[in-house]
């Protein structure tokens, strides 16, 4: 799991397409009721658990507005 707090343009040399997958998403609060968007991708059916939760990510209120004004430039 990992918390995501900011984001920084990252550069590769090497680009490639992963597979697809399922991805699950969620609301949730912190204790002072702070909204943040949980993702959750479900691993491949050739992994040994087939089905379960591969990787789970939150976003906090900042990363989110971030994350925002990010795709409304590169998309």
């Amino acid at each position: 799991m990992a918390l995501v707090t900011k984001f920084e343009k990252g550069f590769k040399n090497r680009h490639n397409i992963h597979k697809k997958t399922e991805c699950s998403y969620f609301v949730v609060y912190d204790k002072e009721g702070k909204k943040y968007l949980q993702l959750e991708t479900i691993g491949s059916d050739d992994r040994e658990m087939p089905g379960k939760v591969s990787q789970s990510i939150q976003f906090s209120p900042d990363a989110i507005k971030q994350l925002k004004e990010l795709l409304s430039e590169e998309f």
